[in-house]
C-alpha cells in the first residue's frame, strides 16, 4: 500500500519569515481547531530558539492538503548549523524557497539551496514580505525574482529547477497569490487571500517521494529525538516496505571507535507518524512517509534499518568538514563548585559525545591533558547554542578561543578556510566597515546599493568581502559598532585557499586581577583610566582572572580589591559623590570573539568570566609577544 504523500522543506535566511509561514500553513490546514490555541511560532519550540528568533534544530510536522499528507520539514536558515540542513535534504523531495521581498537571497538561502539542488529537488520560490514599504512600486520584486533566478543558475540547476514556480506572499498576514497584479488589491484590502495557491503548488509541483519497488523495509535514519516511556526515537524516511509494531528489524551502522560496519537485530515497540505537530502512535509507517520507530537505544544518524541483514545498508549522510575546533575543558578555577555542578572530566565527555551523537556537523576529539576535549564545528554561533545549552543544564566548565582548522597542499603549503561575508548596512558606514574586513585581510568583490525610499531613511548598501575564516573571529561586535546596530552580517564557506599571513586577532592586552577578594567601587575608580571595565563593585575576584581590557598591547596586573584608606581628617570636597563611568557587558558571544589564546572563557549557570589559563600572576608574562606564540 502506497500513500498520497509530499515530503517538502523550507529553505530561508534568518528572519526572511519561514516559521511565520509554517504557523499560517497550520493554521489554515486545519491542524489547529477552533478551540485549540496556538503560538506564534511553534516550529521554533526550543528555549533559545525563541529568545534569539532564529531556527537550530530541523523539525517535521504534517499537513493535509484534500486527501494528500504534506510532510514538512523546517530547516535551519543560518550555516553554522548545516549538518540540520544536510541531514534532512534526504527525507524531502522539493522545496520552498523563501526570499524577503526587499533583501532578495542571500548566503543562508545559497547555502540550504545548494544542497537541495543537488539532490535534484523541485523549488517552489516564495517571495515573502511583499507588504514591506520599499516593495510598493513592485520594482523590487521584480529584481529579486530575477536575482533568484541568476543564483539558479549560478548554483547549476537543471532546465526543469529553473522553471520554478512563483509565489508573491505576505506571511505574517496570512495570504499569498501567484499573480502578481493581484498583490496591490490584497495589501488594499480590496481583496482577501488565503495560502490556498501555495497549498495547491506543493501538492502539483512537489513530486510523490521516491520509493524502492523492493518489499524489504529500509530507512536512513536523519533525526533522533527521545521519550520518557520508550526511550531513544528513530527518525527518518521510509524508502521501501512497511513497518509494523512487534516486527524484527536489523540496524545497520558503524563501530564508533573503528569504524567497521556492525549490525544488531532489535523489535520494534512502536510506531508513529506526524500528525500536525504531535507524533501519533500508527498500526503501521509505509514506503515514501516520514515516521518515528521506537525500540534501540544504541542507534545513531545516518544507520540504516532494515528487515533484512542482508540488504545493502543505503548511504551514509555525508555533511561538509568541520572548520573551526575548540577546546572544553573541566574547570580548574578557584570558585569551581560554587554556581553550579562542577563536573568531572568523565561526564564533560559523555555530554559532548551525546551533542557529537545527535549534531552529525559536530565532531569530538580526545586531546593529550585527560580533562580536556576538542569539539570541531561550524562556527562560533554553533559553539554559542551549545556553551548555553550546557550552562542551562546546570554544569561548570571552562573553553578556549575558537581555532581554524588549517589543509595542506601537495607541495607543503598552508591552506585556510575563506568564506563569503554579505554585509547589509546604511552607505555613511561603509568606509568605516571597509577599513575593518581589509585589516582582517578581506577582499571587497562586491558594492551594490541597495532600493531607496524616502519614508524609509538611510540609503543602505550590501557588500560582499572574500576573507579568512580566522579574519571574521571577533568581527560580529567590531562591525555592529561600527554600523551603530544597523548592520546585517551573514557568511557561508567558500573553499580553501593559501594562507594570507598574520591577522590581528585583539590590539589590547587585558586588566587582570592580582589577588582574591572581592571588587570595590574605590578600586575601580582608580582602574577606569587604565581601560575598559568588564565587572562592577561587589563581584567574586580571583588572581588570574580578567576583570577589563587594557587600553596598550600588553596585560597588566591590578587590584580590584583596594579599600579607600580611613583617616580622622575631612575638607569639604573630599566627599562628593563619584561613579563608574561604564563597564562593558561581556556576554558568552563577545568573551568568544575577544579571549586570546593563553585565555578561559569560565561558564556556569550564574556568570561568564574570563580568566588566564595560568593564574599565578609570576608564572606568567604580560608581554603579549611572550603569551601568543
Amino acid at each position: 500500500m502506497s500513500l498520497n504523500i509530499r515530503n517538502a522543506c523550507i529553505i530561508a535566511h534568518v528572519d526572511h519569515g519561514k516559521t511565520t509561514l509554517v504557523d499560517h500553513l497550520l493554521r489554515q490546514s486545519g491542524t489547529f481547531q477552533a478551540h485549540q490555541a496556538s503560538t506564534d511560532r511553534v516550529m521554533d519550540s526550543g528555549d533559545l530558539e525563541r529568545e534569539r528568533g532564529i531556527t537550530i534544530l530541523s523539525k517535521n510536522t504534517s499537513i493535509m492538503v484534500g486527501d494528500t499528507k504534506v510532510n514538512i520539514v523546517d530547516t535551519p536558515g543560518h550555516a553554522d548549523f548545516g549538518g540540520e540542513v544536510e541531514r534532512i535534504m534526504g527525507m524531502v523531495d522539493g522545496a520552498l524557497l523563501l526570499v524577503d521581498a526587499a533583501e532578495g537571497p542571500l548566503p543562508q538561502t545559497r547555502f540550504v539551496l545548494q544542497k537541495a539542488l543537488a539532490k535534484g529537488h523541485k523549488i517552489i520560490l516564495v517571495i515573502n514580505k511583499v507588504d514591506r514599504p520599499e516593495c510598493s512600486d513592485g520594482t523590487r520584486i521584480h529584481e529579486v525574482v530575477n536575482a533568484a533566478f541568476d543564483l539558479f543558475l549560478e548554483l547549476g540547476a537543471n532546465e526543469d529547477q529553473c522553471d520554478f514556480p512563483i509565489v508573491y506572499a505576505a506571511a505574517r498576514h496570512g495570504w499569498c497569490t501567484t499573480n502578481f497584479d493581484d498583490i496591490k488589491p490584497l495589501l488594499a484590502k480590496e481583496k482577501t487571500g488565503t495560502l490556498e495557491p501555495l497549498f495547491k503548488l506543493m501538492v502539483d509541483v512537489i513530486p510523490p517521494p521516491k520509493v524502492s519497488e523492493k518489499k524489504e523495509f529500509q530507512m536512513l535514519v536523519s533525526n533522533l529525538s527521545y521519550s520518557e516511556y520508550v526511550g531513544r526515537l528513530t527518525i527518518g524516511k521510509v524508502t521501501s516496505g512497511s513497518v509494523k509494531k512487534n516486527q524484527k528489524l536489523f540496524r545497520q551502522g558503524v563501530h564508533p571507535v573503528t569504524g567497521a560496519p556492525t549490525t544488531e537485530s532489535f523489535t520494534v515497540t512502536q510506531v508513529f507518524t506526524y500528525v500536525g505537530l504531535k507524533q501519533t502512535e500508527v498500526p503501521e509507517l509505509f514506503a515514501g512517509d516520514i515516521g518515528v520507530i521506537a525500540g534501540n537505544e544504541t542507534v545513531e544518524i545516518g544507520d540504516t534499518i532494515s528487515s533484512s541483514n542482508d540488504v545493502e545498508p543505503l548511504p551514509r549522510i555525508i555533511v561538509e568538514k568541520p572548520t573551526l575546533a575548540m577546546l572544553f575543558s573541566v574547570s580548574t578555577s578557584p570558585l569551581s563548585g560554587q554556581e553550579g555542578e562542577a563536573i568531572q572530566s568523565r561526564k564533560l565527555r559523555e555530554r559532548l559525545l551525546k551533542e557529537v551523537r545527535h549534531n552529525v556537523a559536530l565532531r569530538f576529539e580526545d586531546v593529550e591533558t585527560s580533562d580536556q576535549f576538542r569539539i570541531l564545528g561550524r562556527g562560533e554561533l554553533q559553539f554559542a547554542i551549545l556553551i548555553e545549552q550546557m550552562r542551562r543544564e546546570g554544569f561548570e566548565f571552562m573553553v578556549g578561543k575558537p581555532l581554524v582548522l588549517y589543509r595542506y597542499a601537495e607541495d607543503g603549503s598552508r591552506l585556510e578556510p575563506f568564506e563569503k561575508a554579505v554585509l547589509d548596512l546604511p552607505e555613511e558606514f561603509s568606509s568605516d566597515v571597509t577599513r575593518i574586513f581589509q585589516e582582517r585581510k578581506g577582499t571587497l568583490v562586491k558594492y551594490e546599493t541597495m532600493p531607496h525610499q524616502e519614508n524609509i531613511g538611510k540609503q543602505r548598501v550590501r557588500l560582499e568581502f572574500d576573507i579568512p575564516a580566522r579574519g571574521l573571529l571577533g568581527i560580529r561586535s567590531r562591525y555592529l559598532t561600527a554600523t551603530r546596530g544597523e548592520g546585517l552580517f551573514s557568511s557561508y564557506l567558500i573553499d580553501y585557499f593559501p594562507h594570507k599571513g598574520e591577522i590581528t586577532h585583539r590590539l589590547c592586552g587585558a586588566l587582570i586581577s592580582d589577588r582574591t577578594g572581592s571588587s570595590i567601587e574605590y578600586a575601580l575608580l582608580t582602574l577606569e583610566e587604565r581601560g575598559m571595565l568588564f565587572i562592577k563593585p561587589g563581584v567574586k575576584v580571583y588572581e588570574g582572572m580578567i576583570i577589563g581590557e587594557n587600553a596598550k598591547e600588553n596585560d597588566m596586573n591590578v587590584n580590584p580589591c583596594k579599600e579607600k584608606k580611613l583617616t580622622n581628617i575631612r575638607s569639604a570636597h573630599t566627599e562628593v559623590l563619584v561613579t563608574l563611568a561604564g563597564i562593558r557587558d561581556m556576554s558568552l558571544e563577545r568573551c568568544l570573539e575577544w579571549i586570546d589564546e593563553d585565555e578561559w572563557i569560565e561558564v556556569t549557570p550564574e556568570n561568564v568570566r574570563m580568566r588566564k589559563k595560568v593564574l599565578p600572576l609570576n608564572l606568567r608574562s604580560v608581554k603579549r609577544e611572550d603569551r601568543i606564540k
